[in-house]
C-alpha cells in the first residue's frame, strides 16, 4: 500500500512539471526578459506575421527557433506554431520566439535591436 501511495505521487508530480513545461516553456530574468531553460535570452522578429515564421534556413542558423515538442499544447498567452519545415516553434502573445548564437552566456542580450527588427522578447 505504502509503495502504490508513492507511485502516485511520483506519477503526479511528474505530470504536475510536464504540466508546468507545457505552458510555460521559458521564464522571466531579474530584467524582465523572457529566458529559455538555459537561461539564453529570447527574441522576437518584426518580419514574422502572426502564426508564421519570416526566420528559416540560415536565419535560422542564426536564430534558432525557440522549439515545441510535437505534443505541445498551447495554454493561455503560449501558442504553438508551424514550421515551414512542420516543426513546431513556440510564440508569445502572437510572437514567435527564438535564440541569437551570438549569445554566449546566460544573460547575454547582443541580438536586442539587431539591424532594427530583433528584439528581446518582453511583456
Amino acid at each position: 500500500m505504502r509503495s502504490q501511495k508513492f507511485a502516485v505521487l511520483i506519477a503526479s508530480l511528474f505530470l504536475t512539471a510536464a504540466a508546468f513545461a507545457q505552458s510555460a516553456p521559458a521564464t522571466k530574468s531579474p530584467a524582465g526578459v523572457w529566458v529559455d531553460a538555459k537561461g539564453m535570452t529570447l527574441y522576437t522578429f518584426d518580419k514574422d506575421s502572426v502564426g508564421k515564421s519570416a526566420c528559416n534556413g540560415p536565419c535560422a542558423a542564426n536564430w534558432p527557433p525557440l522549439m515545441a515538442g510535437a505534443d505541445a499544447k498551447a495554454s493561455g498567452d503560449w501558442t504553438v506554431v508551424t514550421r515551414d519545415d512542420g516543426s513546431k516553434q513556440w510564440a508569445y502573445k502572437g510572437k514567435l520566439l527564438y535564440a541569437w548564437i551570438k549569445d554566449t552566456k546566460a544573460g547575454d542580450m547582443t541580438g536586442d535591436n539587431f539591424n532594427n527588427v530583433w528584439h528581446a522578447a518582453k511583456d
